[in-house]
């Protein structure tokens, strides 16, 4: 059965860091699935953080962790990351892993929560101010 695990969230100062993993067992091979972060923040609806392109490695990020955070894979151990640097009140988030086989398109395809087949449980993050 297909399954995404994250783990790595935590409460932590504004200024702080965290890395979030992402454990997958998906059918086919792990590096042919697109990967990705979005994140619920209360009161608002999901939203893309980062992503992670099969064909290339190439990565997306929304604007507002742009030079902060950092998506990475190991299709070895069939896991992605997320680094997450000087972490801000307004990233706290619940943060979801998701997965799409062989996703093709744009950078705009690799942020849209329809194309992702397959999602985790999500983990907490929480920064203090």
């Amino acid at each position: 059965q297909a399954q995404l695990v994250e783990s790595g969230g935590g409460l932590v100062q504004t200024g702080g860091s965290l890395r979030l993993s992402c454990a997958a067992s998906l059918r086919g091979t792990f590096s042919n699935y697109a990967m990705a972060w979005f994140r619920r923040a209360p009161g608002k609806d999901r939203e893309f953080v980062a992503a992670i392109d099969w064909r290339s490695d190439s990565t997306y990020y929304t604007d507002s962790v742009k030079g902060r955070f950092t998506i990475s894979r190991d299709n070895a151990k069939n896991t992605v990351s997320l680094q997450m640097n000087n972490l801000k009140p307004e990233d706290t988030a619940v943060y979801y892993c998701a997965a799409d086989w062989q996703l093709v398109g744009g950078p705009h395809t690799f942020t849209l929560i329809l194309e992702y087949d397959y999602w985790g449980q999500g983990t907490q993050v929480t920064v203090s101010s």
